[in-house]
């Protein structure tokens, strides 16, 4: 399927605008934060809920459901509270290959990032370039690893330095960062802002891209991601990763 600039643009926007709406929340791991008010609730269940995006969509709701479970529907006041012995205690997480162990290191890192390291949306304002959040990501793996853990634990974060597309961590920040009163994302980032995002690349935004020529790269990686990126800014400079509601409702809705 071969479209110019201008008909390119009007087809991705009509689908963004078909996507991105409340019903949308229902059936996406977005629905996870959607539980929560206070805006660290939101940010951690968030990251939590990306973390294990990935699979059988119905299955990553219900364990990020028992996530939330286990942090007793108060993920910040878990996270804060908890000591290292309370927070050893949870077993018998699963989900696909993050289990309890990959989950009790989570909670820990969590813990030192909003005790020590002023919380998550610190450490990407403070890495954040002038056109990417990239360098931001690897800089967040980084920290996030800094205490003793299992090597196992650390593909449980994807790093683009390592040429990893990071599509759970770019699809978190587009739900912390995009603010555009749809209802869907949160927008509650503000020192970020949502022209450097970069589109959550997976399979299904991957292939869809792939048949409208918007990409060429075979691989979904992080080489594959700045490609991407680069056209959809040129779509919209001010908030390119918009599209991605249309790639992925394209790919999964409508087996485009």
């Amino acid at each position: 399927m071969k479209l110019n600039k201008a008909e390119l643009k009007e087809f991705l926007d009509e689908k963004v605008d078909l996507y991105n709406r409340p019903a949308f929340i229902e059936s996406d791991p977005i629905s996870i934060p959607h539980q929560f008010t206070e805006k660290h609730d939101i940010e951690i269940a968030g990251f939590l809920a990306a973390t294990i995006a990935w699979g059988n969509r119905k299955m990553i709701l219900r364990n990020a459901n028992r996530m939330m479970e286990l942090l007793d529907h108060s993920p910040y006041e878990f996270i804060m509270h908890s000591s290292i012995d309370e927070i050893e205690m949870i077993e018998r997480f699963v989900h696909r290959t993050f289990n309890s162990t990959d989950l009790i290191y989570f909670l820990k890192a969590l813990q030192n990032i909003y005790k020590h390291k002023g919380g998550l949306e610190t450490i990407f304002k403070t890495y954040q370039t002038s056109d990417s959040l990239q360098p931001a990501i690897h800089h967040f793996h980084l920290i996030f690893f800094e205490l003793p853990h299992e090597k196992r634990t650390e593909r449980q974060v994807s790093d683009p330095f390592k040429g990893s597309a990071a599509k759970k961590l770019n699809m978190y920040l587009r739900w912390m960062i995009r603010n555009d009163n749809k209802g869907v994302d949160f927008g509650l980032w503000k020192s970020i802002p949502p022209a450097i995002l970069s589109c959550p690349l997976d399979i299904h935004s991957g292939n869809v891209a792939r048949k409208l020529g918007i990409l060429s790269r075979k691989e979904n990686d992080a080489k594959a991601v700045s490609e991407l990126d680069k056209v959809l800014r040129k779509l919209d400079k001010d908030d390119p990763v918009k599209y991605d509601f249309a790639l992925f409702g394209l790919g999964v809705s409508e087996r485009f």
